[in-house]
């Protein structure tokens, strides 16, 4: 499912238009994605699952071309754990 579909599928359930749809689908993100970078570094769906920032220290690696090696940046990633809702929706 791509996002296309998924305001599709947002306008069928909810009986918005699918500019309504994509408006409040890109509002949901747009505010999960300035929760994670602004306040605690946490979103949690309940239900649903938490996102969460968490920092990945600098490392070594290796150019897979070359076999030369490279310094990898530490840097923020976002990661995501389902809850147990969506866990046990998926698992059926």
């Amino acid at each position: 499912m791509n996002k296309g579909d998924l305001i599709d599928k947002i306008a069928k359930d909810t009986g918005l238009t699918k500019v309504q749809s994509a408006a409040a689908l890109d509002a949901t993100l747009k505010g999960v994605q300035s929760g994670l970078k602004k306040e605690k570094d946490r979103v949690t769906l309940v239900g649903f699952g938490t996102f969460t920032v968490s920092k990945r220290s600098a490392r070594k690696g290796r150019n897979p071309k070359t076999g030369k090696e490279i310094k990898i940046a530490a840097k923020k990633v976002v990661r995501f754990k389902a809850g147990k809702g969506l866990a046990e929706k998926v698992a059926k």
